[in-house]
């Protein structure tokens, strides 16, 4: 341990004016203030910078203890008590108060019988007889090594002096009941849209003048991390700051390396060893099986992936605590509250940070546990999208969307990593053929197509799956009115019959009625469609099924025949699994609507087009939405000028409007409820 020695300049603690003003209002009246956070947040340059200002202002000192600089045989006190002076660093039985102004004159000892008697038999009574007189704050600095004894040391000291104030810095709390703790948290980015953050601007103090969009590039992929920053910027004397962009934008670990004040500092691996070493062996496991979860995640995926034949799954949850207090692991949402349509009980939601995650990573791989982890992740992911996929058929529409919005990055991990063998690649096959209304309902159509076009080709066996992702292809394709659909669509007939799949034809059935309707051949959409309304699934929970294919029939019936397009539409609605169907129900009511415009009935039509584009923004189709967006400007045009609407011939069908149909932003907040 060492004292605070050095009385160098302070570089510039830059976005930390909340947090500057919060310490420094509490150190008025605070007896015990901890800053924590994340290795290398600025947790100890704050507390230097705060404390110099607030002992200027009062004329004071600061003693200061820095725990993690170097081994000390006797422990925090004695530290403390070197740092005071030599006087007090001779030992327990021969430290005597310091004469002089310490001293009450005359006496060579501290005013008050109390502290008479404390000075001759603890040289921390004299030490905080010290401080009082100095006016001096004590500083524990980087307590993780030693946090209890830190803690003793603090319940000493104010048993000698209970007016004693004191700051400390660690990854995580002391634990005592009068601390006062100020969490530190990554700089932000972004204040807003066009407006730079503070982790911009320390990036920027470094390079000097550079394009905003690249250095914000960087510090996004930092996270906003001022050591990550700091050693990011370093490596600016050997590339170029687009290079440094394009690096740290790619998934790997950052090994960046350069001088800094204390060796931990030195990099961010060694930073996230230190920490790592004061973990318990379950904690350690815990931390690097997490490192394969690219996104936040709930103590259940957390279990799936960390539980293993030595680390039982009930050990699993303390183990995300305790790397929560300590820093690693950060929590994006308390457990509390409920579902606010479910009222269902929300779990927290943790993150790894990306420094630790590439920690983690590399311990998982260096003892072999890499592939283990990864499979348990897919198979974990799987049985999420199976749950959302009857969720999806049930009551619970809402709340099938919002899982995968929750889990959306793993998800997309799943499906992206590369299998490691022929079993893994069909278990991420088979977590895109469960999010098919993902796909086909919630206007994420091209990267569904991408996914199952990708993912069929690494599943070559004539299994079950691949037919229904052959025909989940085709679907998606029919949808975009794309070429490549028909083919698609034969593919999947073939495997359909193959594997005696009556409910896989009805869907091909009904894939090629949408194709026809989209082509404008209500003729032959009008035929698939009724062959698939006659059907009667067997499995419920996967596809459109028959009262969707009814839906489609009335739109296709709408402009032919109104009164079997309202029939149509009626068995549909009769036909539902539940009333919160509402990707059914906007469909029915969409088909309402262009029958009774088609045959002279606009208000009734208005009426009827508004109830489903407020069922379609629950669904969250922004492909179906412009189309119920379109017909309801041309009714209203309609009944405002008594004129039929404009005539749309030529123009881009209404399903083709809108873009892509893969939305920049989720529609959804945050639904993720326990399962």
């Amino acid at each position: 341990m060492t004292t605070w020695a050095d009385r160098r300049p302070l570089p510039g603690v830059v976005g930390r004016t909340a947090e500057h003003e919060q310490l420094s209002g509490l150190l008025e009246h605070a007896r015990l203030v901890t800053l924590t956070g994340a290795a290398g947040v600025g947790k100890s340059l704050l507390a230097r910078a705060v404390l110099e200002e607030h002992t200027a202002r009062y004329d004071g000192t600061v003693l200061r203890v820095g725990c993690w600089e170097g081994p000390a045989k006797d422990g925090p006190a004695e530290a403390l008590l070197r740092a005071a002076g030599p006087s007090y660093a001779a030992g327990k039985d021969t430290a005597r108060p310091p004469a002089g102004p310490l001293a009450r004159p005359g006496t060579g000892a501290p005013s008050g019988a109390a502290h008479r008697a404390d000075a001759t038999t603890d040289p921390l009574a004299a030490l905080t007889a010290h401080c009082r007189q100095r006016r001096a704050i004590v500083l524990l600095d980087d307590c993780d090594p030693q946090l209890d004894a830190c803690a003793r040391l603090v319940r000493r000291l104010w048993r000698a002096d209970p007016a004693l104030r004191i700051v400390a810095t660690a990854r995580r709390p002391l634990g005592l009941a009068e601390e006062q703790v100020v969490e530190i948290a990554p700089l932000p980015v972004t204040l807003g849209e066009g407006i730079a953050g503070p982790a911009v601007e320390l990036l920027a103090s470094r390079t000097g003048t550079a394009a905003p969009e690249l250095l914000v590039a960087v510090c996004q992929a930092l996270e906003g991390s001022p050591l990550a920053i700091a050693l990011a910027a370093q490596q600016l004397d050997r590339m170029s700051l687009p290079q440094l962009a394009a690096q740290v934008g790619t998934d790997g670990p950052l090994y960046y390396a350069g001088p800094a004040a204390t060796v931990r500092h030195t990099s961010l691996y060694a930073a996230q060893a230190a920490g790592y070493a004061l973990c318990s062996p379950v904690d350690r496991q815990v931390w690097a099986r997490l490192s394969v979860l690219p996104g936040d995640f709930d103590p259940w995926l957390a279990g799936c992936v960390c539980a293993s034949s030595d680390v039982p799954a009930a050990a699993v949850e303390g183990a995300l605590e305790r790397l929560r207090t300590a820093s690693v692991v950060e929590c994006v949402r308390d457990a509390g509250g409920g579902h606010e349509d479910t009222g269902a009980a929300l779990p927290p939601r943790y993150r790894l940070p990306r420094a630790a995650r590439d920690f983690g990573r590399t311990q998982l791989r260096e003892a072999g546990e890499e592939a283990g982890a990864l499979r348990r992740f897919r198979q974990a992911c799987a049985a999420l999208a199976a749950e959302a996929q009857i969720a999806w058929q049930g009551p619970d529409q809402q709340l099938a969307v919002g899982l995968v919005e929750d889990e959306q990055a793993n998800f997309e991990a799943a499906l992206t990593r590369p299998p490691q063998d022929a079993e893994d690649a069909l278990g991420a096959l088979e977590i895109a053929v469960s999010l098919w209304f993902h796909w086909a309902a919630c206007g994420f159509r091209r990267a569904g197509r991408a996914h199952l076009d990708r993912l069929l080709l690494l599943s070559p066996g004539d299994t079950a799956l691949r037919a229904r992702a052959l025909w989940l292809s085709g679907y998606l394709a029919a949808q975009e009115d794309s070429p490549a659909a028909g083919a698609l669509l034969d593919q999947a007939w073939t495997a359909a019959v193959m594997h005696a799949d009556s409910d896989g034809l009805a869907r091909i059935a009904h894939a090629h009625g949408v194709l026809a309707l989209y082509r404008g051949d209500l003729t032959a959409a009008v035929a698939c469609l009724e062959e698939a309304t006659r059907h009667r699934s067997r499995d419920p929970w996967f596809g459109p099924g028959p009262a969707h294919s009814g839906a489609l029939l009335a739109i296709a019936l709408s402009s032919l025949d109104a009164r079997r397009a309202r029939t149509a539409a009626h068995r549909a609605w009769e036909a539902r699994h539940s009333d919160g169907d509402f990707w059914l129900y906007s469909t029915v009511l969409y088909a309402l609507a262009m029958t009774e415009r088609a045959h002279g009935e606009p208000a009734a039509a208005l009426r009827a087009c508004r109830k489903a584009l407020a069922a379609k923004k629950l669904v969250g189709d922004p492909l179906s939405i412009a189309g119920a967006r379109t017909l309801l400007a041309g009714l209203r045009h309609q009944l405002r000028g008594g004129a039929p609407p404009p005539d749309r011939d030529g123009q881009e069908p209404w399903w083709q409007r809108g873009g892509s149909g893969v939305r920049s932003r989720p529609f959804f907040a945050r639904l993720r409820a326990r399962s």
